[in-house]
């Protein structure tokens, strides 16, 4: 586990822990996947966040790159608390757009990337999903038009952290988008050198691109991935943080 990838996790952990809440498995699924469109970002990229409630890590990212200060993190979801439950784009303007209802982060990841093209303007739209979030009709519309509009500064990262396993899985994620005409690749979300290759080598592509990047929910802490579920939305107790923060390291 690389030192950003330990930070983040220590961030996320204790941020749910003093602010007594906070979606703890979903936020440590993506924690390379957002350690990878840091490095890989440019000044003209945007960078969505569609399943909205594993916010922690986006937010834990943001701390780490100085935008965020810990006091203000381990208040999240606070009264005059600018960091929600949820992204929120109108009280920090690093979030580029509110997201927590499912399905909503591709469809206007997809109309900015339209209207990236139609300016001319440079730079990629990266739009991380669930695969629950996967079982939403608007996600497969939205792939439609985007696959339609050839557009190849479209970035989608699925999390796909099994989190549908005991009521609607979502199989064959890989096959689907390819049958909507995107360029596909399947990956270890937990790779952040993977993920990077098939970014780049993708990109060289003219149909929007999808990374299907297999991660395990609570990734990083034992405990909670083998019971994840119970784990969905919980802070940890006293013990259960000293814990994890050494299991961390």
């Amino acid at each position: 586990m690389s030192k950003i990838s330990k930070e983040m996790r220590r961030l996320i952990v204790s941020a749910a822990y003093h602010a007594n809440h906070g979606h703890i498995p979903s936020a440590l699924s993506m924690v390379e996947i957002f350690v990878a469109l840091d490095k890989i970002k440019t000044d003209d990229d945007i960078i969505l966040l569609s399943k909205g409630h594993g916010c922690l890590s986006l937010y834990s990212m943001l701390t780490i790159q100085g935008y965020i200060d810990e006091k203000e993190l381990f208040a999240f979801g606070k009264k005059d608390n600018k960091l929600g439950g949820h992204p929120d784009r109108n009280k920090l303007d690093k979030i580029y757009a509110s997201t927590g209802s499912l399905g909503h982060g591709l469809p206007i990841a997809v109309g900015s990337a339209m209207a990236k093209k139609i300016k001319k303007q440079k730079g990629r739209v990266f739009c991380v999903i669930g695969d629950g979030e996967s079982n939403e009709g608007s996600i497969w519309e939205s792939s439609l038009i985007a696959s339609k509009n050839k557009l190849n500064n479209l970035v989608c990262i699925v999390d796909n952290n099994n989190s549908q396993v005991r009521s609607l899985p979502s199989d064959g994620l890989v096959e689907k988008f390819k049958s909507f005409g995107w360029e596909t690749s399947e990956v270890d979300g937990h790779d952040i050198d993977s993920m990077l290759f098939n970014i780049q080598i993708k990109l060289e592509s003219n149909k929007p691109v999808v990374i299907i990047a297999n991660t395990v929910k609570g990734k990083g802490i034992k405990e909670i991935e083998n019971d994840m579920f119970a784990w969905h939305h919980r802070s940890p107790s006293d013990d259960e943080f000293k814990r994890f923060i050494k299991e961390i390291g």
